[in-house]
């Protein structure tokens, strides 16, 4: 959440973007990803790709912890 809010994407909850990954790579339904379910699926899917890149970029705050 801290990361979203320093990013600027507090549109989603932590909640949302959590289901929206379960729904879009857990391929089994156990509701556990493994590192390769993950991987593959992140691949596989651009959208996410872009989600995850922005909700998780540190550029920003990597900026606030050097200003202090």
């Amino acid at each position: 959440q801290a990361i979203q809010a320093i990013n600027g994407h507090t549109d989603m909850s932590a909640e949302e973007f959590t289901n929206i990954i379960f729904e879009k790579i857990d391929v089994n339904n156990d509701g556990e990803l493994t590192l390769e379910e993950f991987m593959t699926g992140v691949e596989r899917d651009e959208d996410l790709m872009d989600l995850i890149t922005k909700n998780f970029d540190l550029s920003n705050v990597l900026k606030v912890i050097q200003n202090g």
